[in-house]
């Protein structure tokens, strides 16, 4: 009766165990040297690798990626001149204009995916990194890390700014043989933050980060 019953949490994998997406081989997971990568000795497939930024490396890129948020939003990223009207858009007023269509929920949906969620998930690893450097050993600190590691997740599946990117270059492309479509810094500041976004994401590990509040 109670090998029937068993929970949830009983059948969950350890963290200290890998299974291989490949061959579905269990292996036994070891903490790696920097810029190290685990293979799979069965097929070889790429399992688990350790973050090739330090901890100040993502702090210089969190930087970099709260330099650009404000003018990727900000400045337009797209000049139309069409029959001698010229129109420029935002990020923002891309939401805006979606909104002034009558379609709210589309609206709401690019102003998170593209300019909410962006910006919290960039402050929300700033602040865990500046919590582990600083406040790692207080216990307001270890209060808030935990709670920032928490909702980590859902900000990094609400961030969409390839979405976003991408559409607006379909757009051009289309518009391209009926308007002069120029880009501009926004479009330039727009692309360094999804590249900074992308590059930080990649270099980010949850577990990683994690271990800095077992380690306390």
């Amino acid at each position: 009766m109670d090998s029937h019953n068993t929970t949830a949490k009983d059948t969950q994998v350890p963290e200290d165990i890998v299974l291989c997406r490949a061959c579905d081989l269990v292996v036994s997971k070891q903490q790696l040297p920097q810029e190290v990568r685990a293979l799979c000795p069965r097929c070889h497939t790429a399992l688990y690798d350790t973050p090739y930024c330090s901890i100040n490396g993502m702090l210089a890129i969190c930087l970099a990626a709260l330099f650009l948020y404000f003018p990727a939003n900000l400045l337009p990223v797209m000049e139309l001149h069409f029959f001698g009207s010229v129109r420029t858009t935002t990020v923002m007023g891309g939401a805006t204009a979606v909104l002034e269509q009558g379609y709210p929920v589309v609206a709401i949906a690019v102003m998170v995916a593209a300019v909410i969620a962006p910006g919290l998930l960039i402050l929300s690893i700033l602040s865990q990194i500046l919590l582990i450097k600083y406040a790692i050993d207080g216990k307001w600190g270890r209060r808030l890390l935990k709670l920032l590691l928490t909702q980590q997740s859902l900000l990094t599946q609400l961030s969409m700014l390839e979405i976003y990117l991408i559409s607006f270059l379909v757009s051009a492309f289309q518009l391209s043989d009926h308007a002069d479509i120029y880009f501009s810094i926004g479009t330039f500041c727009f692309t360094m933050l999804f590249l900074s976004v992308l590059f930080l994401l990649r270099e980010y590990d949850l577990q990683h980060m994690w271990s800095f509040l077992d380690e306390k």
